[in-house]
């Protein structure tokens, strides 16, 4: 049996479109066996299934190359790009008009006067006319005394190392009686450090210098050489390890108070700890700032997983909501324990000008998102700002949950337009999967819309990362770790001199060679309002050293 070739299309395959009527192939016909009909239609598919497969990675290349071309503009807006954000034309039509007045104080205008600083102490200086100006140029009559004197004011900053020499008094008795001992002696200064050379507030300023200022301790060091005091950093490394328990108990007790709170903020970022520990690949920890109203609580810990939050917020007292990111170890955390997420809007936010940047044709629509959550930024805070008038406070809420509803209604329209980029669609994706979260804020005005109380509390942390990379050991992490709890919870949650505080309780350490069984005086929600006032900054003690005198004790 024989096949005659037509120019009917082989199944799957398009045959070529015949000739025109004058071609000389036009009337040929071709007879070929069926083994050869089969051959070419296997053949034919065989090459249709190849080209659809090459067009398949064709697509996937083109994807992955447009990804990555994404992800280098946008690693170039990071690195080289302008800080502040790209509004797009509409929104540059729609800003605010620039103000008539110019910025910052006028010629002409009311100043505010001098800053006050009379509670600083006071070095009398008589300055006096010299013996020959006292007299007159003409006659040499000298002047007589004008009653009271012209004052002025200097501000002066004076940083000095000095040695403590402390002569105790010895005394022998005069009697011999058996209850005396031979000689009487005063007692010594307490110290930090038995038989330590250095002083409280030598160790205030090193704790003060790394932990709140961010500063090496080997840049201190070199600044002290000025001065003429040059401790060896073995010295300074052995002292923190001996103060490192001196610390547990506050730290402690920071951590039960903030537990009974209903409402933190909670974030991580990376540490550097320079010690190999079993089981442990790399340098690579993690610090952990859980931030609510009393207190600053800083965890560090060598991995990133849920299993660290879980540790801590297993201990709540109360049902806590927790204002956070997107991450996983989050939402494991809400379904292991009774507590209730609320995800941040700087983070969606972020998401759309992410993508602007990095995919430029979205630019439009991502900034569009932009100006949405900015709207819904503005009347949250017109609502909280009534927060006391109920009938306005009403009208305001409204207005919000009708723009929420709104939003929701438009990211639905738009997820389900396939012509939207495969980027934007999955920012959508993780708008839809989060928005419970996203939406706690609106009937409990107390929650932040977004979790930027937790990053502002990380930033001094990672200046100070930048500037000493981390830790050398386990133990000055975990030292770290209390001290940044301590001291951001003095300075930022309670507006405390953390100076004068360091000083007082690391001489009540010395005193009595242990932290103080009593911390009400200490704790600031458990200290006296006067107390309290005192140790506040700007405010004025009289049992405070000169805070820029570095004592030495040579006893």
């Amino acid at each position: 049996m024989s096949y005659e070739a037509s120019p009917t299309p082989i199944d799957g395959v398009d045959a070529p479109l015949p000739e025109t009527a004058g071609s000389p192939f036009a009337q040929i016909m071709v007879t070929i066996s069926k083994q050869e009909y089969v051959q070419l239609k296997w053949d034919a598919q065989y090459w249709q299934k190849q080209h659809q497969r090459a067009l398949s990675r064709e697509t996937e290349l083109k994807g992955q190359i447009e990804r990555l071309r994404a992800q280098v503009r946008n690693l170039r807006q990071r690195v080289f790009g302008r800080k502040t954000e790209k509004s797009t034309a509409h929104s540059e039509q729609h800003s605010q008009p620039e103000a008539k007045r110019p910025r910052g104080q006028q010629w002409g205008s009311v100043g505010h006067g001098r800053v006050d600083f009379s509670h600083l102490p006071v070095r009398v200086e008589d300055h006096d006319v010299s013996e020959a100006e006292r007299r007159c140029p003409r006659c040499g009559k000298a002047a007589t005394v004008f009653p009271g004197t012209e004052e002025s004011e200097v501000i002066e900053i004076e940083v000095q190392a000095y040695r403590r020499v402390i002569r105790r008094k010895r005394y022998r008795p005069s009697c011999r009686c058996e209850d005396w001992p031979g000689i009487l002696t005063a007692p010594g200064p307490a110290r930090l450090i038995p038989k330590g050379i250095l002083g409280i507030s030598v160790w205030v300023e090193i704790l003060l210098n790394k932990y709140l200022y961010a500063q090496p301790t080997n840049r201190l060091l070199r600044s002290w050489t000025s001065i003429g005091f040059t401790p060896s950093q073995g010295t300074i490394i052995g002292g923190l390890k001996h103060l490192a328990p001196l610390f547990t108990p506050v730290v402690a007790a920071l951590q039960a108070q903030q537990l009974t709170e209903g409402l933190c903020h909670a974030d991580e970022t990376s540490w550097r700890v320079f010690e190999s520990i079993d089981g442990k690949v790399g340098h690579r920890w993690y610090l952990w700032v859980i931030r609510s109203t009393s207190a600053i609580v800083y965890v560090m810990a060598p991995g990133r997983g849920a299993d660290v939050p879980l540790a801590y917020f297993s201990q709540l007292l109360v049902q806590t909501v927790v204002v956070c990111d997107r991450y996983a170890a989050y939402k494991k955390l809400a379904r292991l324990i009774d507590l209730l997420l609320a995800f941040c809007w700087a983070h969606v936010r972020r998401d759309f000008l992410t993508l602007a940047r990095s995919y430029p044709d979205t630019e439009a629509w991502a900034m569009g998102w932009v100006q949405r959550i900015g709207t819904l930024y503005h009347l949250n805070d017109v609502r909280l700002a009534v927060r006391d008038d109920p009938a306005r406070f009403a009208e305001h809420d409204r207005q919000l949950r009708v723009h929420l509803e709104q939003m929701s209604a438009d990211r639905s329209i738009q997820r389900a337009d396939a012509r939207l980029p495969p980027a934007a669609h999955k920012v959508l994706v993780s708008l839809q999967n989060h928005w419970e979260g996203l939406t706690v804020f609106v009937d409990r005005p107390e929650i932040a819309m977004d979790n930027n109380r937790a990053e502002s509390a990380l930033r001094n942390e990672v200046l100070g990362r930048k500037a000493y990379y981390g830790s050398g050991s386990v133990w000055a992490a975990h030292l770290a770790g209390s001290l940044f709890s301590l001291l951001m919870t003095l300075v930022h949650c309670w507006q405390i001199n953390p100076r004068l505080w360091l000083t007082q309780y690391l001489q009540a350490c010395a005193e009595h060679g242990h932290p103080p069984t009593d911390l009400s005086p200490f704790l600031p929600w458990t200290m006296s309002a006067q107390r309290l006032a005192a140790l506040r900054l700007g405010g004025d003690s009289p049992t405070a050293p000169p805070p820029t005198d570095i004592a030495v004790d040579t006893s």
